[in-house]
């Protein structure tokens, strides 16, 4: 969280020199608009990988982690609502810092390595959540939504209160 708070401040309210440079070397890469990599922030993708995630708790009789499931995705949504406010990065007329796709992107991968319980399972689950969750921000920077750091903030964001949860629910 002060590591979001932190950048936040460092940004400031406008681009920045790693966002130009950044956007500068991904649209000759991926073109402009690569609208194709937006589904990694989908929607739809994040409510299946939370539907999946409360099931497999659910399944395993493990109900406090299954609140946790549900709960730590809308946490980081309102928090990510808070700090864009606090903020007040714009990229034209919507606030900018910290993503809150990504944020929430992030935060329901990360509960899903948390589900995902024994060490090879978690393995996979961390190296999917870590691809997706790549994706998902490249998409929204080379799409243009938001700045580069602006999804790096969010997944700091994301991946902090992830642990905290992590660390709550088993010691619960």
């Amino acid at each position: 969280m002060l590591a979001t708070l932190a950048l936040g401040w460092a940004v400031g309210r406008g681009s920045t020199p790693i966002d130009n440079w950044f956007s500068n070397a991904t649209f000759p890469l991926i073109g402009e608009q690569p609208r194709w990599l937006l589904v990694f922030t989908s929607g739809w993708l994040v409510l299946a990988v939370t539907m999946a995630c409360l099931v497999v708790a659910l399944s395993r009789r493990q109900w406090v982690l299954a609140a946790a499931v549900l709960a730590c995705p809308f946490a980081v949504t309102a928090i990510t609502m808070g700090l864009k406010h606090l903020f007040d990065r714009r990229n034209g007329p919507y606030l900018e810092y910290p993503s809150g796709h990504t944020a929430l992107l992030v935060a329901v991968l990360g509960m899903m390595v948390v589900v995902a319980g024994s060490k090879p399972a978690r393995g996979w689950a961390l190296t999917a959540a870590t691809l997706v969750s790549l994706l998902g921000m490249l998409g929204l920077v080379a799409c243009g939504y938001h700045y580069v750091t602006d999804t790096v903030g969010a997944a700091v964001l994301a991946t902090a209160l992830v642990c905290g949860t992590a660390r709550l629910t088993s010691a619960l």
